[in-house]
């Protein structure tokens, strides 16, 4: 196995939104993966793409996605067969004398960590939990997760082109195969070498920032359960491999994942549900409009932001499903890896939360935003990491008892 040579600049953190500046400017990629050219990460197949998620237009939605789930599930048991396969680092330093390999690796993945407690401070604590080696990959997928969202949501979002997503995929893949751009793509190809992820729910993540650039309604679920997927539920399909399965698991590696999926779904329709209001001020309704034309309502009734009786009982419903997905994600979480369930807990109980939140506002989230507050938030993350060690079935019994 090859050394790994990391030669990087370590100026200020890059602003996410520089990375308008990279989409219209391929030619410095060229100049710039010249400083990476001694980089070299082991298992590039994992740079081999899968089918497209929408090859065939007649399947729902959920069996295109499933696909995607039971070819990450392969990944993860074919991997697990063989040894593990990690960098062969040269521990001796680098011409300069300043840094060994390690180090600079080292450097990268505190800087993601850095981004992450910054911008998810809830999630980060739960992190730390982790083994060393698990908590540096999931801030290395954290935040290239954060860097692609900021290209259509950040503050230049108007100025990203389809063009500019084109060149990001590329980038992905120059990632997958061992040719990362600056510090945080290091810390991205090392991450793929050492856990079975998949590169395709990073494409897909990446085509639901395409999607929010060409679509602004969704004419039923099934369109909107595949936008669900792309931008939330391929986190947890990224997420997985590297929070590990427990040993006494016996639950299948397909059902897991697809509890996972759950959870990413549900979590992205509370977000949708949550920012309503929001959303209809940028002209957006993330809302089935085959199920508002059922409850009387269009987007008129969306954009005047009145709460009324048909709203209501609208409503009722979306929370309702949303719920139905947070409950099959629970049986998922606890058959993660003991010292990976506390930040995925807490995730799962604080979003619940918000759809209670929703209801305390008598359904009025044209103008009122739903949130968690800080006592809320403090008393949740017990209680998630009490569920973590024991599972929420003997908990519950233990107050109750």
């Amino acid at each position: 196995m090859s050394s790994l040579l990391l030669r990087m600049s370590f100026g200020p953190i890059e602003d996410t939104n520089s990375l308008l500046g990279f989409a219209c400017k391929s030619h410095i990629i060229e100049r710039t993966q010249r400083r990476f050219k001694g980089v070299t990460f082991a298992n590039k197949a994992f740079a081999l793409s899968s089918a497209a998620v929408v090859a065939n237009p007649i399947r729902s939605s959920e069996e295109k996605v499933y696909e995607v789930v039971l070819k990450q599930a392969a990944l993860v048991k074919e991997r697990s067969r063989d040894a593990k396969v990690a960098l062969d680092l040269d521990t001796k330093p680098v011409e300069n004398g300043e840094f060994s390999n390690g180090d600079l690796l080292n450097v990268a993945y505190d800087r993601c960590g850095e981004v992450c407690a910054e911008y998810a401070k809830t999630f980060y604590l739960g992190t730390r939990l982790m083994t060393e080696e698990r908590q540096k990959a999931i801030w290395a997928i954290y935040v290239w997760c954060r860097r692609t969202d900021e290209l259509v949501d950040g503050p230049n979002a108007s100025y990203i082109t389809p063009s500019a997503l084109d060149r990001w995929e590329q980038r992905l893949n120059d990632v997958f195969q061992g040719r990362p751009f600056d510090m945080y793509d290091a810390a991205l190809s090392d991450t793929v070498t050492r856990y079975p992820v998949d590169i395709q729910p990073f494409k897909d993540m990446i085509e639901g920032m395409r999607m929010d650039l060409r679509k602004s309604r969704y004419n039923n679920f099934d369109e909107l359960y595949l936008y669900c997927y792309y931008v939330a539920g391929t986190v947890a399909l990224m997420s997985v491999p590297v929070m590990g399965i427990a040993p006494e698991s016996k639950v299948s590696t397909e059902s897991i994942y697809n509890a996972a999926l759950a959870l990413g779904i549900a979590n992205q329709l509370t977000n949708i549900l949550r920012d309503v209001g929001e959303d209809a001020r940028r002209g957006r309704v993330y809302l089935p409009q085959d199920e508002l034309a059922k409850a009387g309502l269009s987007d008129e009734d969306i954009f005047s932001g009145q709460v009324t009786d048909k709203w209501r009982s609208f409503m009722k419903g979306q929370i309702k499903r949303a719920r139905k997905f947070f409950d099959e994600a629970e049986e998922g979480v606890t058959q993660l890896d003991a010292a990976s369930r506390w930040p995925v807990w807490s995730s799962l109980l604080l979003y619940r939360q918000i759809l209670d939140a929703i209801e305390a506002n008598d359904y009025n989230n044209f103008t009122k935003r739903a949130y968690v507050g800080k006592a809320k938030k403090l008393l949740s993350l017990p209680a998630a990491y009490g569920i973590a060690l024991i599972g929420p079935q003997k908990l519950s019994k233990m107050v109750l008892g």
